[in-house]
């Protein structure tokens, strides 16, 4: 706004009054033909019209002076004194006097006036600056609220809304024209985000109190379009000079990225990821807590996945991972309301069970141990050996009864392993028939076989049937190779080739991990080695490789070529026999393939083999 300037006019005035002077001096002076009497009446009206044209103190002064000297003139050439001159000049005076008078007061009224002109023009423009400043510091405010990265809702002293920014429309689904004048709980609608209850808005807190208020934890903000938000927020007063409440501003933040990070920042202190159960952390810290008179009896129930290391070898840690959280379900669905379950250790766990006798740590073993006999991943059980104690005195060690409950379960682990291993043993063989049902018939033909060469060579019956079962197992390693090679009908490349060889090695490793079947366990580990040194995986020759290990590559070899298989043509018995022939001493052992041609295959002491009735 521009400012506003007084109007200056001229003097017309001043230059009249100078004017007419000159005018009637030239007038009396080109008249003293005349005679002086002329320059008297002429002199005599100066003074009227100077006092006329000059309402000041000048005029008064300057019109007396003309009167005088006219008198003194006029006495001169008259000496004897004239009143009506007298009287005429105190007349002259007396109106100057009065013309004096008036003309100062109307002086004094135009100075006020133009005094408060003045005033008035520069509250005008002082308002003016004042008015620009206001929008300048407006349009700062503007800027500010718009730039900054939180949401900013204003609202007036009823609580309804004045202001509400873009991060503010963004996050709450509200257009600032559509939410002005609204109350504040329309558009900022605050719940508890762990309950769902609705929260008190602190705009009204504000209004009340005077003071800033913050938000409570886990508040959660709902937009018009049902979005929910974590927000972390202040509301603060909105104050004037005299301290008196104005409205409520809120400032809030988006935060569910922040609070998600800190939640899995929590769950990773203490909890398991795999399991989703708590962990050993979190498991001493509670122990530790809950171990007072109040919690007694407090039992400890310790459970150990059985298998999981054979079944991570054979089938990868992904298939151990899934026997782990069967398991851990299995416990979780045991708890009760204040029970804790943690994952203790890579295959063990742990349960703090407070205000439970002996006879109900019992009952939930039972439920434990019956919730697993139902569970299956793929063809693998899960098996758990659990262990327990009760802590029943207050002077009692909490942590002598988890030692006790620990040890409690290596025997029932080691009293439980044999037959655990055995049925895992048994589920991957059924894996690998499930998998490759050729295999398992091969398998089958090839331990039959293994029981004709050992009866032929008059082995002992416990020499047999482990051949027997050496032979149905020697390709039990192959349970975790991949099926596309497997059924491979093209030359295998060098990489498929060498996975292949892998699955003598992982044979054994399987079935080692049980103590009644370690001598099988070698039996498969060589079956591949050659008389000459050049087999597999360890490069072994003669008397190094076990008999049942040469046993069963003789039997092997006959049945794959005599049968059908992927990368092969199907051989009769002589071209097998041939092949068996040509290979003594440097892939067979000699001894074998002659016994096993006279004896099994031509001979009068000869078992049918299946493979010689089979198409």
């Amino acid at each position: 706004m521009e400012k506003i300037r007084p109007e200056r006019k001229p003097n017309h005035r001043k230059v009249l009054l100078v004017l007419s002077t000159l005018m009637i001096f030239m007038i009396s002076y080109l008249c003293l033909s005349n005679g002086v009497f002329i320059i008297y009446q002429n002199l005599f009206y100066i003074p009227i019209v100077y006092s006329c044209f000059r309402y000041a103190r000048s005029g008064l002064i300057f019109s007396s002076f003309i009167s005088m000297f006219h008198y003194v003139l006029f006495s001169i050439f008259h000496p004897e004194p004239l009143w009506d001159e007298i009287v005429r000049l105190g007349v002259f005076l007396a109106i100057g006097l009065i013309t004096y008078r008036l003309s100062e007061g109307i002086k004094r009224e135009r100075l006020t006036v133009e005094h408060l002109n003045q005033c008035l023009i520069k509250d005008l423009n002082a308002r003016a600056q004042l008015e620009e400043h206001l929008e300048q510091e407006k349009e700062r405010l503007r800027i500010t609220i718009t730039s900054i990265g939180d949401g900013v809702i204003s609202t007036d002293q009823r609580g309804r809304i004045t202001i509400l920014n873009q991060v503010a429309e963004r996050m709450t689904g509200w257009k600032q024209a559509d939410a002005l004048g609204l109350p504040i709980e329309k558009v900022f609608r605050i719940v508890n985000e762990e309950t769902g209850d609705i929260c008190e808005n602190p705009v009204h807190k504000v209004l009340e109190l005077g003071v800033t208020q913050g938000l409570a934890n886990h508040t959660a903000l709902i937009s018009q379009d049902g979005t929910v938000r974590s927000i972390a927020d202040s509301a603060a007063p909105i104050k004037n000079k005299s301290g008196d409440i104005q409205g409520v501003i809120i400032v809030f933040r988006d935060v569910t990225d922040e609070k998600k990070r800190q939640d899995e920042i929590y769950f990773k202190s203490f909890y398991d990821a795999l399991t989703g159960m708590h962990n050993r952390r979190y498991f001493e810290e509670e122990f530790k807590r809950l171990d007072v008179a109040r919690n007694l009896p407090i039992s400890i129930i310790m459970g150990d996945l059985n298998g999981l290391k054979l079944v991570n070898d054979t089938f990868g840690h992904a298939r151990g991972d899934k026997l782990l959280m069967k398991a851990s379900s299995a416990l979780k669905t045991a708890c009760r309301c204040g029970d804790i379950a943690a994952r203790w250790g890579g295959d063990e766990f742990v349960m703090l069970l407070p205000k439970t006798t002996k006879a109900e740590v019992e009952d939930i073993v039972k439920k434990i141990l019956r919730s697993c006999s139902k569970m299956k991943v793929g063809s693998l059980n899960v098996s758990v050996s659990l262990g327990w104690g009760t802590k029943t005195e207050k002077d009692e060690s909490l942590s002598k009864v988890l030692k006790s409950a620990e040890d409690f379960m290596y025997k029932h682990k080691l009293a439980e392993s044999g037959s655990m291993r055995g049925n895992i043993i048994h589920a991957i063989f059924r894996t690998l028939r499930e998998k490759n049902p050729r295999i398992e018939s091969h398998s089958e033909r090839v331990s039959l076989l293994c029981e004709q060469i050992g009866t032929a060579m008059n082995l002992s019956a416990k020499d047999i049937n482990e051949l027997k079962v050496s032979g149905l197992l020697h390709d039990i390693g192959k349970v975790t190779i991949d099926d596309r090679i497997l059924q491979k009908t093209e030359k295998l490349t060098e990489y498929e080739w060498l996975e292949i060889k892998r699955h003598s090695d992982i044979g054994y490793r399987i079935l080692n991990t049980s103590p009644d079947m370690s001598d099988i366990a070698v039996n498969v580990l060589s079956h591949h080695e050659r008389p000459d040194g050049k087999g597999y995986p360890r490069g072994i020759c003669g008397e190094e490789i076990p008999l049942a290990s040469k046993i069963i590559a003789v039997a092997d070899s006959y049945d794959a070529m005599t049968n059908e298989r992927p990368y092969n043509k199907i051989q009769n018995k002589d071209e097998a026999i041939e092949e068996l022939i040509k290979n003594k001493e440097t892939q067979f052992d000699s001894i074998i393939v002659d016994l096993f041609i006279e004896k099994v295959l031509r001979g009068r002491e000869r078992i049918k083999c299946p493979s010689e009735n089979s198409p």
